[in-house]
């Protein structure tokens, strides 16, 4: 089966050398996604709540350029810098997310790149 590396500007371009996403057997395997802008590239540090949905919104590209949707999530690991934030990330994630809740996990972590609060990674199925 051929692995394919998903790229959409609807989402981060990555840092380093790793793809958006890849596709392989009917999983779409997301790489962690942080609080950026598409668009601009800028690194949005404004609250938690708005951090946590930046990050999910640009977990959503990816997955749309993947075949696949939050629908269709089959497990996520959610980084947070400090637990305390847990209440407020799942708010915005229950939200944004929606009803079909996969497996989840959620790992605090000392630090994430560039300051941020939060990342995100997801593995998902292919729809159809």
């Amino acid at each position: 089966m051929p692995i394919t590396r998903i790229s959409t500007p609807h989402a981060p371009t990555p840092a380093g050398h790793y793809a958006q996403a890849t596709v392989h057997g009917g999983t779409v395997y997301v790489a962690g996604q942080l609080s950026i802008d598409p668009a601009t590239g800028e690194k949005l540090h404004g609250s938690i709540e708005e951090q946590t949905e930046r990050t999910l919104r640009n977990v959503e590209a990816i997955l749309h350029a993947a075949g696949s949707d939050f629908a269709h999530l089959l497990k996520v690991n959610v980084y947070v810098t400090d637990i305390a934030f847990w209440p407020r990330v799942n708010a915005v994630y229950a939200r944004v997310v929606g009803a079909d809740v996969p497996a989840r996990a959620v790992v605090p972590v000392p630090a994430l790149n560039h300051g941020l609060l939060i990342e995100i990674d997801a593995i998902a199925a292919v729809k159809g």
